[in-house]
């Protein structure tokens, strides 16, 4: 979706102050007290704006690198082409308030640090070419220092000349695949002659690269290429193609030195792209390539998932520049693949029945042209000929009763006929329908019985709770096996003795880079003064609510219970009831023991019917008061129940409420119930616990003025959901200086859309004119309202975007924050740090030393606290990954941060702490999570609102959307998204989504 553009006389929102003058009220600080020697630490003075810190190299100016590297949300290391210059808007205020620091727009356009320039309008750039991404302000000092190991390894630069011809084939072919073997059938040809002994290496579209010049600049070649499908015995059909290669441009190898060694801020995209291919080339030719990742059966033995599906491993792979210079990284991958099974016994498998004698329903034929539309399958009828076809759908009459014309005066022939005549096929199982296959002007009937499923394709869709969890075992390794796993991989590839490295002359190093890394402490987290612990230092990422209690716990006087599982007596659920009411209790909240009607039992699929019972019958015996809270006992396996449940609740009943399994309800687990008990608290508009130094005013850069810490997150539909909306979710921190309670905001957009469209917007009303709104504008007025001051700094952790758009999310969302601020008053533009989440990365951090136990939790992975901003890390750009929890089973994956845009003018110490920090504050259990909590909650948030779209809407796959935290504001048909339905305002105000 284009970015929108600016028109020269529209509405700039920004206006240069020295400093900050605003008339909010002013902070208010809470009295300092000593702790006692066995406690935390002391509060010192409150922190400035302006942070001391050690640094091992000095701040420098704003740089940035151009990039443009595009694809897929977990291909963070894709290395295509360079962005657009599309015109785009971003503003531009002050760095620091204390300092007066303000962004400028240099003559060229790009935005650099500038410093006491009040008073002046400041332009925008132009295009994304012209933004300078946040510098690295240091290097972090905080911490215990170590040495962990990275799936990294050093990638000597080749000195060689490297060049880009392009190539064009004609026919036009659309498979990657023919394209490789013209190709290849071109190099075995004219190596040696016309080629001049070079080996090219292709990426199977339109562009080849060489060591080394060509002997031409131009040059067509004819090409034969033997149809190998044709079988083995009798003719086989030739193709003939042209193939013209053009020279295009020489790689500049000195500026990607440049670019590693920290000289030069823009990567060269053309040099990395080409050493990228260069280095998947043999791969491609040996496996099968997915993505940024090569699969194949022989790596390890296929594990079946069930449902005609099996897990293929392999490994994953992409050249990425880092400050050791070129870096390979390597990691281990799996994947879902259709078996390839003869058609009949993948639907025996996918139905779970026998298919040979009994007819299909048509809740089967569904469920089979669903499996198979758009897979490849071969013939098995023709003896060596093994022609593929690609699945187009299956026919709705059984193999006995299709017939189709033979000959343009209309001669009729059946399907069974035709086969017997032809090839001397007997169909047996004629009350099976047929495979379509072709388009659908001219479908042609393959019968099941005479098609096998080509092996190596990709199961896209999506799997089920069966599958899933046998794709887990498969994938889920400890770090040793997965750190062996690789080196294995590195090995077994060879790149030493791979021609096309050798050609290009690059060297990869077969040790894991080894990186220093340093452990952050634990912060200290503050409870209620009545508990027996007022304070705690978690351990190893852990802790428990044991002798404390909740530091706001709330207060739920008016509740009810709805039991929607038929094998849960009305005693046990009674009971169950009472030990959660008597755990809220213990854990510091007040908790009516009796609810306000009798436990109402229902059937799922009269929920709606059910749930507004209750409602109602509440609301009498209460005369007219709301009920606070509702818990729902759910079976195991309960389809669309939860979900339906939840969009009732909150958009059209606007009831907190809390669902619990049946499995949970007869197995009655302390550790459970406690858990249960902070999810209903912080639901209920409470707080479990809060970071000691945030109550003490000891948070460097959020503790001095009043700071609002956003998360946001944008979820799409699952593969083969071709219209269903994607859905974007904000939230945001309403109190302060605590930073733990936020309130959350979610909207539908249009499918696949990664810029959050509605962060800021306006509409023209009949009578108020022109009026504005958006989730980040009704964030900034709830926060106001929250605590008495409006936010003076913002922080915001953006979830979900790959490399390739970070330009365009940056100079979008950017724009609609300043657009938003400047809505609420003239001149307010808080300083703004934009930092970029990413999970679906694929560095992982292993321990220097497995059998040490000091260094690794009980999971065998790196301690949580483990920050690395070095080696592996971005060569000028303010990147780090940090290992905030500990590990459970498998390997850890660190978060990586970006910090993009950074007008608050943090050090590394003080992002990292920061971050880590938040970890400890997340709602729903006493552990340290992976990602920071303002980001996971805007996941779950966004996860939330899928089960707001209408259920036939879900089903069918249409569009869905809208705005769904208040009336939409845009017409449905204008943007061709259907707005979700808006949240209840008692909903949105707390953590509803966790």
């Amino acid at each position: 979706m284009p970015i929108r553009q600016m028109k020269e006389n529209s509405e700039q929102h920004l206006v240069i102050k020295n400093h900050l003058q605003n008339t909010m009220n002013p902070v208010q600080r809470a009295p300092k007290t000593a702790q006692n020697g066995k406690g935390p630490p002391a509060a010192h003075e409150p922190n400035n704006t302006k942070q001391s810190h050690n640094q091992t190299s000095p701040p420098t100016k704003n740089r940035g690198r151009r990039r443009g590297r595009g694809g897929r949300k977990s291909d963070q290391g894709d290395v295509c082409t360079r962005p657009s210059s599309r015109p785009c808007t971003v503003a531009q205020k002050p760095v620091n308030p204390a300092s007066g620091a303000i962004m400028v727009a240099t003559s060229n356009g790009s935005i650099q640090n500038g410093h006491n320039l009040s008073g002046m309008e400041m332009g925008f750039p132009t295009s994304s070419k012209s933004l300078n991404f946040a510098p690295r302000p240091g290097y972090g000092q905080v911490g215990t220092k170590c040495i962990v190991k990275a799936n990294h390894f050093f990638a000597e630069l080749p000195d060689k000349d490297l060049n880009q011809y392009d190539v064009t084939i004609t026919p036009e072919v659309a498979s990657r695949t023919v394209n490789r073997a013209i190709m290849a059938e071109l190099v075995r040809l004219y190596k040696e002659s016309d080629l001049g002994m070079r080996l090219p290496a292709y990426d199977g579209r339109k562009s080849l690269y060489t060591a080394g010049e060509l002997p031409f600049a131009w040059k067509e070649f004819t090409i034969k290429l033997v149809d190998e499908e044709d079988g083995i015995n009798g003719p086989k059909r030739e193709r003939e193609y042209k193939v013209v290669i053009k020279f295009v441009a020489q790689a500049n190898m000195h500026h990607l030195g440049q670019f590693l060694a920290g000289k030069r801020a823009d990567a060269p995209q053309e040099a990395l792209q080409i050493l990228d291919i260069v280095l998947r080339e043999l791969s491609t030719k040996r496996y099968c390539p997915i993505g940024r990742s090569f699969f194949s059966p022989d790596i390890r033995a296929p594990q079946r998932l069930g449902d005609g599906l099996e897990s293929w491993c392999g490994f994953y792979q992409s050249i990425r520049p880092t400050q050791m210079g070129l870096s390979l990284n390597i990691d281990m991958a799996s994947a879902a693949f259709i078996e390839p099974l003869p058609v009949i016994e993948f639907v025996a498998q996918l139905l779970g029945k026998d298919v040979l004698s009994r007819p299909l329903s048509d809740s089967d034929r569904v469920k089979i042209k669903k499996a198979l539309r758009g897979v490849k399958v071969e013939v098995t009828h023709r003896g060596n000929v093994r022609r593929k076809y690609r699945v187009s759908g299956l026919t709705s009459q059984p193999t006995r009763e299709l017939v189709f014309p033979v000959d343009d005066n209309s001669t009729m022939k059946s399907v069974v006929e035709y086969f017997q005549e032809m090839y001397g096929f007997t169909i047996q199982h004629t009350h099976l329908p047929c495979l379509q296959v072709g388009n659908q002007r001219k479908a042609n009937y393959l019968p099941m019985e005479a098609c096998k499923i080509v092996e190596g394709q990709r199961y896209t869709k999506r799997l089920n709770e069966r599958q899933i969890t046998a794709l887990l075992k498969v994938t889920c390794q400890r770090p040793r096996d997965r750190e062996h796993d690789i080196l294995q991989t590195v090995q077994h590839n060879a790149y030493d003795q791979d021609p096309y490295a050798k050609e290009f002359g690059i060297k990869i190093s077969e040790k894991l880079a080894s990186v220093e890394a340093r452990i952050l402490p634990a912060p200290w987290l503050k409870y209620h003064e009545t508990g027996k612990e007022k304070d705690c230092l978690p351990q190893v990422g852990q802790w428990n609510m044991m002798n404390k209690k909740m530091i706001n716990g709330m207060t739920v006087s008016r509740w009810a219970c709805i039991n929607f599982s038929r094998s849960v007596q009305e005693s046990v659920a009674r009971g169950f009831c009472n030990e959660l009411a008597q755990m809220c209790q213990v854990s510091g909240m007040e908790f009516n023991p009796e609810p306000v009607i009798p436990i109402y039992s229902a059937r799922p699929e009269q929920v709606e019917k059910a749930l507004k019972h209750v409602y109602h019958a509440s609301m009498n015996k209460t005369k007219g008061k709301e009920l606070e809270l509702l818990l729902a006992i759910l079976p195991d396996n309960n389809g669309s129940l939860y979900g339906d449940l939840k969009r009732i609740c909150e958009t059209d009943l606007g009831l907190i409420s809390q669902c619990c399994l049946t499995k949970h309800v007869f197995k009655i687990s302390k550790q459970y119930l406690a858990n249960v008990a902070l999810k209903i608290n912080v639901k209920m508009g409470g707080r479990n616990t809060v970071l000691l130094d945030a109550i003490s005013w000891r948070i460097p850069l959020v503790s001095d003025i009043p700071t609002i810490i956003f998360g946001a997150d944008v979820t799409h539909p699952e593969n083969g959901e071709d219209s269903s909306p994607s859905i974007a979710a904000v939230v945001a921190s309403q109190d302060w200086p605590e930073v733990t309670k936020y309130a959350g905001l979610v909207c539908a957009q249009a499918h696949r859309q990664e810029l959050i469209q509605d962060l800021y917007k306006t509409w023209h009303d009949p009578v108020r004119g022109t009026v504005s709104g958006g989730m980040i504008r009704e964030l900034l007025v709830s926060f106001r309202k929250a605590t008495g001051q409006k936010p003076l700094r913002i922080i915001f952790y953006r979830d979900g975007v790959s490399e390739g758009q970070f330009y365009q999310v940056l100079l979008y969302e950017l724009d609609a924050i300043r657009k938003a601020c400047a809505s609420l008053e003239p001149n307010y533009q808080p300083p703004v740090t934009f930092i970029v989440v990413q999970k679906r990365h694929h560095t992982r951090l292993f321990a220097n030393n497995h059998r040490e136990r000091s260094s690794t939790d009980k999971s065998g992975n790196i301690l949580p606290g483990t920050v690395v901003d070095s080696k592996i890390c971005h060569p000028t750009e303010f990147d780090f990954y940090l290992c905030s929890h500990a590990g459970i089973q498998g390997t850890s994956r660190p978060a990586h941060y970006h910090v993009l845009w950074d007008e608050n003018n943090f050090t590394a110490d003080g992002i990292q702490s920061l971050t880590n920090n938040l970890c400890y504050t997340y709602a729903r259990c006493t552990r340290s999570v992976s990602v920071v909590p303002p980001a996971y909650y805007a996941h779950l948030a966004a996860f939330r609102a899928r089960f707001y779209m209408e259920p036939e809407m879900q089903e069918n796959g249409s569009t869905g959307g809208g705005t769904g935290n208040m009336k939409s504001t845009r017409a449905a048909g204008e943007s061709g998204v259907r707005p979700l339905p808006a949240l209840k305002e008692n909903v949105k105000r707390v953590m509803f989504y966790c």
